[in-house]
């Protein structure tokens, strides 16, 4: 189902935290002290686990939500007891980003068997994906990216130096969804999220 921007969805967004199995109740109070009070328009809510450096399965839940004037991610981490803690704990760190300083979102979406897409469906149970795989990076010139490669020039016989160029991206936040990790409904959601993001930042950050 496509994300209206016409309501609040805080109660939906609750629900998914919930759904994600991933300490709901840690999550929602994190999430709902960035939010602030402010309606809900758009969410993500992405769990995915990691690998720390003792080869230990470590769970991760990114949450993502759009206000009317705010970018909102919540990433909660869980860690093993260490010299910080005695016990197992979870950490959660917030950025809020004003829309008047998304810089850019860039969606590359992966499409298996072009020759039959026939669009972009509602995702349903053993339905087909909109995407085999996408990924969406948001950009507002807090981190940036430079790739540098060698430079060249037109003659091929050519054996001087030409220094470097490269490209300068802003790349401060990148998530990844697969249908065949994540689900068909899951590409589906993290388009339309970028879909609506897009909107929002054409329209500007003021209240409508």
């Amino acid at each position: 189902m496509r994300q209206s921007t016409s309501r609040d969805r805080s109660h939906e967004l609750h629900t998914a935290i919930e759904k994600s199995g991933y300490y709901p109740d840690v999550v929602s109070d994190s999430v709902d002290a960035a939010v602030a009070g402010e309606p809900v328009e758009a969410f993500l809510v992405h769990h995915e686990p990691t690998i720390d450096q003792d080869n230990e399965v470590r769970r991760h839940v990114t949450v993502v939500v759009l206000t009317a004037s705010r970018l909102i991610l919540a990433h909660t981490d869980e860690h093993a007891p260490d010299d910080l803690l005695p016990a197992p704990y979870t950490s959660t760190s917030t950025e809020a980003v004003t829309l008047a300083a998304v810089q850019s979102v860039v969606v590359n979406r992966m499409v298996a068997n072009p020759e039959s897409y026939t669009g972009s469906p509602t995702p349903s149970p053993g339905g087909p994906p909109a995407a085999n795989e996408a990924v969406v990076t948001i950009g507002w010139g807090g981190v940036g990216r430079l790739d540098l490669e060698p430079a060249t020039c037109s003659d091929p016989q050519c054996e001087a130096d030409h220094g470097y160029t490269g490209v300068i991206a802003s790349d401060d936040f990148s998530i990844r969804v697969s249908a065949a990790a994540d689900g068909n409904a899951a590409v589906t959601n993290l388009l339309e999220f970028a879909e609506v993001l897009s909107a929002r930042t054409a329209r500007g950050s003021g209240v409508r």
